[in-house]
């Protein structure tokens, strides 16, 4: 591939970034932000603490890092690309051996100060890291199958200490990411078959011996949800009674019976949707989904409209990862999938999770914001 010139986009001024700036992307994703304080500020049952106050002091350093990766040099993330993935896979690999335990799985990492959930940044770090190595191959190399081994051990390493701790929604996220971008480059349509097949393969091992015994009793249940009504059933049959019991316009807010009186668990994490649905209704759901909707987009209009393949891979990878976050949970909570951990997004309570896709939304907007550069051939 010939080396393409370099454009003056990045001698750009302050002003002149601004002025690119997306606030058809900033403005939604800021919505779900304070929407989401408010839902915490009703979860704490009226009170800041425990959730929405430590919510907006994350909301606020998150907000610090977008800003700061929106309007740096896109080629500083072209960069770092692979340090960044490298030290994310070394969190993922020290979780496994000192990361702390809760509710049953080994996912986060004590550094003193504060909590992280390593899990949450290696999906960010495996689209940049991804993005970088796609972004310079040509239409011959992207057709022979030993220029996706990398991007395959790429993928398979975080994937293989994921499951270990366990953690199969960030698995299947991961793994889908993956997928995603091997199709948009342009992977031979018959290598999926070939996956697939092997899966299919392969699953009876998983079901008896890789998955835990509460992992498959979520799938059993998701199939026959009176199995266990009061054992794995229950979390699914509350979040079913809580959002069909807010109809149309909801209880109101604060008012919801079952997030309330505590009979919704995880009401301020995975199951914050039922508890929003339950309070705001139909109508709640319905724009917050169109929302989501919206933001996926105008992530895809900016990787259809950036003229360097670093940037339109950046932009489509993270369009799926936002996408697979939201589907996956809002799926889950409705009983149309099986109960997996995977948070809202920009909705849920935490910080890896927020902190890591303000970062990825931060890498779009940088991508926006430099949308015209066109960036030298493999010269990085």
């Amino acid at each position: 591939m010939a080396t393409t010139r370099v454009s003056n986009a990045n001698m750009m001024t302050f002003n002149e970034k601004l002025s690119r700036f997306s606030w058809l992307l900033f403005i939604p994703m800021f919505v779900v932000l304070i929407f989401s304080i408010i839902v915490l500020f009703s979860a704490g049952g009226g009170s800041w603490f425990p959730y929405a106050m430590s919510q907006m002091m994350k909301m606020i350093f998150g907000m610090a890092i977008f800003f700061i990766v929106a309007f740096s040099n896109i080629k500083t993330w072209i960069k770092s690309a692979y340090f960044i993935y490298a030290i994310a896979l070394i969190l993922i690999i020290l979780v496994t051996f000192v990361g702390d335990v809760g509710m049953g799985a080994q996912r986060w990492l004590n550094l003193g100060f504060i909590n992280i959930q390593p899990s949450e940044f290696i999906k960010i770090a495996l689209v940049l890291a991804l993005a970088r190595y796609f972004a310079w191959q040509n239409s011959v190399e992207l057709s022979q199958f030993k220029n996706y081994i990398i991007p395959i051990l790429l993928f398979i390493v975080p994937f293989i200490f994921i499951f270990l701790q366990p953690d199969l929604g960030t698995g299947i996220s991961v793994g889908l990411i993956t997928l995603g971008m091997f199709y948009i480059v342009g992977a031979n349509k018959k290598w999926f078959l070939i996956a697939f097949i092997l899966g299919l393969i392969v699953s009876p091992a998983v079901w008896y011996g890789a998955l835990h015994d509460y992992q498959r009793d979520r799938i059993i249940t998701f199939i026959n949800p009176d199995s266990d009504p009061r054992g794995a059933g229950y979390q699914i049959n509350q979040a079913k009674i809580a959002f069909g019991s807010g109809g149309i316009i909801g209880k109101g807010y604060m008012s919801g019976t079952q997030s309330q009186q505590s009979f919704l668990p995880e009401k301020q994490t995975d199951f914050i949707f039922t508890m929003m649905g339950e309070e705001f209704g139909f109508i709640g759901a319905f724009l917050l989904i169109s929302i989501y909707t919206f933001i996926v987009i105008m992530l895809f209009w900016a990787s259809k409209t950036c003229r360097n393949r670093f940037g339109q891979l950046v932009c489509f990878g993270f369009m799926l990862n936002f996408f697979v976050y939201y589907f996956i949970n809002i799926s889950m909570v409705l009983g149309l999938m099986p109960t997996v951990g995977v948070p809202l997004p920009l909705m849920s309570f935490g910080g890896s999770s927020l902190i890591s896709l303000l970062f990825g939304f931060g890498l779009c907007q940088n991508a926006h914001i430099h949308k015209d550069q066109q960036l030298s051939s493999r010269g990085f």
